[in-house]
């Protein structure tokens, strides 16, 4: 199923997702630093939707109390809560 996530507090703007069998794909990122924010996309692809929540939830950008990898775990969690 596909998902779009309005981010808060980033650079980022959007989140753009897929989850299928339990597994995270086509992860885009509408805004904020390009390069990165691809690569995390292809890290976290064919992960585990909850593995995936666990290694990025809580990741701070700088004195920012979230990040894109927090917001992308914020946006996993709301997406499997409902």
């Amino acid at each position: 199923m596909q998902y779009e996530y309005k981010t808060k507090g980033t650079c980022s703007q959007r989140i753009l997702f897929k989850i299928e069998d339990d597994k995270v794909s086509n992860v885009q990122f509408i805004g904020g630093c390009n390069g990165n924010l691809q690569g995390i996309g292809r890290l976290v692809e064919g992960m585990n939707v909850q593995d995936v929540i666990d290694r990025i939830e809580g990741i701070h950008c700088g004195m920012k109390p979230t990040s894109c990898p927090d917001q992308l775990a914020r946006a996993l969690k709301e997406a499997i809560s409902k």
